[in-house]
């Protein structure tokens, strides 16, 4: 089943997992994943962890302690979610000793409740670090409008970050902004830059999802040809200006402070339309130094069928543009699209918080001790 997913990793293609479970770390699955499959890292957020939670498998004597001690839901949350990461972390760590802490990464995400609140973004994201308290840890910080001061604040303040929700270039330009102004505080604090890692995660197939449905709703020729391409034209672009940041002369002054690239990471890779190829993000958003993300269905996927063939992303900057064009051309506007994206992946993520702290009370009211 390794093969493609080995070329993918010679390709500069870390091989993450965008999914976590206590049921995972216990049978030692991840650990099989880490050594047999090449899988380097660990994406969480709130809705994976509302479907490992609500599944019980393996938390009811966490949470028949938490109840025990009656603490409140949000507290009992942030523990068991904080235990599952913290695990996870230590399955992965020879991961991160070998690549200098490049890889081997675990990320928990902040609340998404504070989306749009920087000052309570950046004490949480303290919060986390403190509470999981493993050097191999990014913390998820969405990027909102207020998401990117707060993604400066904690990155000066040597805490690593995965920037999530990234949907348009514009945005990932801010994005990669906030990231270096971050050093810059870290280094005038005297903090080792080297120690500092991140990356930035760029969503996929949600963009394909979106746009199709206007394409649709447009219906010509002309708009038909256009299905299921601006997700890969989008994510191609983000490269690009990646490749110019890290050209820069702000970003060579950083690297030569022993400052670490931030990596572009693929996000939303599973396939939502299935008509499409099942690999697709993947196999079509191969370039070096990138994450890819992938749920376990995709990972499987490219592990069976996958064809890697190399670079896909360098030289395809022209199409990817014309791609863009013909589909504003029609009246489809790319801001509105990408705005529309982010409130939904805000909302999702909120909406999968609630549901978890609901399932997490009644799991505690059912396993509290009965009054004398």
């Amino acid at each position: 089943m390794t093969d493609a997913l080995k070329r993918l990793s010679d390709e500069g293609v870390a091989i993450w997992l965008d999914d976590l479970s206590r049921k995972r770390i216990t049978s030692g699955n991840l650990g099989e994943l880490r050594d047999e499959h090449h899988v380097v890292g660990v994406t969480t957020n709130p809705t994976i962890f509302q479907k490992a939670i609500s599944a019980g498998d393996g938390y009811e004597q966490q949470v028949s302690d938490l109840a025990a001690r009656r603490v409140s839901v949000e507290e009992a949350l942030r523990m068991i979610t904080t235990a599952d990461v913290r695990d996870a972390a230590d399955v992965l760590r020879p991961v991160y000793d070998a690549t200098d802490g490049k890889d081997g990464r675990v990320s928990i995400e902040v609340d998404p409740r504070l989306a749009h609140n920087t000052k309570a973004t950046v004490a949480e994201a303290r919060q986390l670090a403190w509470l999981v308290d493993r050097p191999n840890t990014f913390i998820k910080i969405p990027a909102t409008e207020a998401g990117l001061p707060a993604i400066t604040e904690t990155i000066g303040k040597g805490i690593s970050v995965n920037v999530t929700l990234i949907f348009s270039l514009e945005r990932y330009r801010a994005v990669m902004d906030a990231y270096m102004a971050g050093l810059e505080k870290a280094k005038g604090l005297g903090i080792d830059l080297s120690q500092i890692h991140s990356v930035a995660s760029f969503f996929v197939s949600r963009v394909d999802t979106e746009i199709d449905k206007r394409l649709a709703a447009v219906g010509t020729d002309e708009a038909k040809a256009l299905k299921s391409k601006a997700a890969l034209a989008n994510a191609r672009l983000a490269y690009r200006e990646y490749e110019q940041v890290i050209a820069s002369d702000r970003w060579q002054a950083l690297e030569k402070a022993g400052a670490n690239q931030q990596r572009p990471l693929w996000a939303s890779t599973g396939v939502k339309d299935p008509e499409l190829p099942d690999t697709l993000y993947v196999s079509e958003l191969v370039a070096p130094n990138t994450v890819n993300t992938m749920p376990e269905a995709t990972l499987q996927a490219v592990g069976d069928h996958g064809e890697i063939k190399g670079d896909a992303v360098r030289g395809t900057y022209e199409e990817a543009q014309g791609v863009l064009d013909a589909i504003a051309k029609l009246g489809i506007s790319y801001d509105d699209v990408v705005k529309v994206l982010e409130d939904e992946g805000v909302q999702k993520f909120e909406d999968s918080w609630n549901a978890l702290l609901e399932s997490t009370k009644a799991e505690l009211e059912r396993l509290a001790p009965k009054e004398a």
